[in-house]
């Protein structure tokens, strides 16, 4: 019986797949973990009540490394998910405190700043409820313009209100609209008409405006309505129809607003032309 030969063989690997082997595995396998935490946290916020989920993004919205490292997350998690009361109450609470006035709130400042910084010429602003919002209305007198004639640069004394204007609106959020308005003096010219004068001088007002910090996302309207809405209707030439008009929008609150309407109409407005007459 012939003796059989044992061979042994061995497989020498190269250097680079035992390098590279098995590395591609691990790299895979975060890869899936880390999908798979993902949409394990989209599947967390979806459940999520809608108050809550306002709370996390308010608080992330706010949030700074620099002014608040060291904190945890979960330092908050007790007041961002506190079930104590109506949740979604306490978050409409929180934001109205924050970022929202009234508009009974927001005239009373609007008119200790002008009687603080503009006394001297209080009777040129004229502050009322105007369709749901609040409307400052920058008005011309005879040898105190806020426009030269026939110009659209603001004069110091436009620069001077809008400053005051523009530092009180800055600290809330809501939506600004722009309106200019001319008297019924016509120009001589076809090119240049008072639609024309009109916008331009509502385009330098929120330039104006701006320069004061207010945000250009928050501005939703700016237009020129020429001689079309007077402000003294029995007389459309009369300096006082050259006006600016600054609107803030409000949420619409009721029977509170109408209230305003009324009251506003018969006191402010009607008050602040006499003494301008």
């Amino acid at each position: 019986m012939k003796e059989q030969k044992i061979i042994i063989k061995k497989v020498k690997r190269m250097e680079e797949e035992e390098e590279h082997g098995g590395q591609w595995k691990v790299a895979y396998a975060d890869f899936v973990t880390a999908m798979m935490a993902f949409f394990m946290m989209l599947w967390l916020i979806s459940m999520i009540a809608p108050e809550k989920r306002a709370r996390v993004a308010q608080y992330f919205k706010h949030f700074s490394i620099f002014e608040k490292g060291g904190l945890s997350f979960m330092d908050k998690s007790s007041e961002i998910f506190d079930e104590a009361g109506d949740p979604a109450k306490k978050v409409q609470r929180e934001w109205d405190k924050q970022y929202n006035v009234t508009p009974e709130e927001f005239i009373q400042t609007i008119k200790t700043a002008i009687e603080n910084n503009l006394g001297d010429i209080k009777d040129q602003i004229i502050v009322d409820i105007f369709e749901a919002g609040v409307r400052i209305q920058l008005v011309d007198k005879d040898g105190k313009n806020m426009f030269d004639l026939g110009s659209s640069a603001p004069t110091p004394l436009a620069l001077r209100i809008v400053r005051v204007i523009g530092n009180n609106i800055n600290n809330i959020p809501n939506p600004v609209s722009i309106e200019g308005h001319t008297d019924s003096l016509a120009y001589h010219s076809t090119d240049y008409s008072n639609w024309d004068l009109s916008t331009e001088r509502a385009l330098s007002a929120r330039k104006a405006l701006e320069q004061t910090g207010l945000s250009p996302d928050r501005l939703t309207k700016i237009a020129g309505y020429a001689d079309t809405v007077p402000l003294i209707q029995e007389d459309p030439r009369d300096p006082r129809n050259r006006r600016i008009s600054i609107i803030l929008k409000f949420p619409t609150q009721g029977s509170n607003i109408h209230a305003l309407q009324e009251i506003s109409a018969h006191e402010d407005s009607g008050q602040q032309l006499k003494r301008m007459q």
